[in-house]
């Protein structure tokens, strides 16, 4: 009498191929968060940018006028210009290092090895 062969089962698959992985709605949704979170910073960097570059060509009796013994009202609208950026920056540093890269590690460890 012979026993009939035992049959292995291969283990659930759990990790995805890379096609697999870009197809997915996670990955496209993350795309899609990337996207518009990149979009929103750049319209704010724009209007800080050009609202300023606008603002002098439109208002020079505003932005000349005098706020110190020498200084006129340009010189801090276009600091604050300049740290508008950096702090957009951070901003989006920030927003990546707690939402996105780990997202982005997580998809990552999906993939086949």
């Amino acid at each position: 009498m012979s026993a009939a062969p035992a049959t292995v089962k291969p283990p659930a698959r759990t990790q995805k191929t890379a096609q697999e992985l870009v197809e997915s709605p996670e990955f496209k949704a993350l795309v899609r968060k990337r996207w518009t979170v990149s979009a929103v910073m750049l319209v704010l960097l724009f209007v800080s940018y050009y609202g300023y570059i606008l603002l002098i060509a439109a208002n020079k009796p505003l932005v000349s006028t005098k706020i110190g013994a020498v200084t006129t009202l340009a010189i801090p609208l276009g600091i604050l210009s300049i740290v508008a950026a950096w702090v957009l920056t951070g901003v989006y540093v920030a927003w990546a290092n707690k939402a996105y890269d780990p997202e982005v590690e997580r998809l990552k460890r999906q993939l086949e090895r």
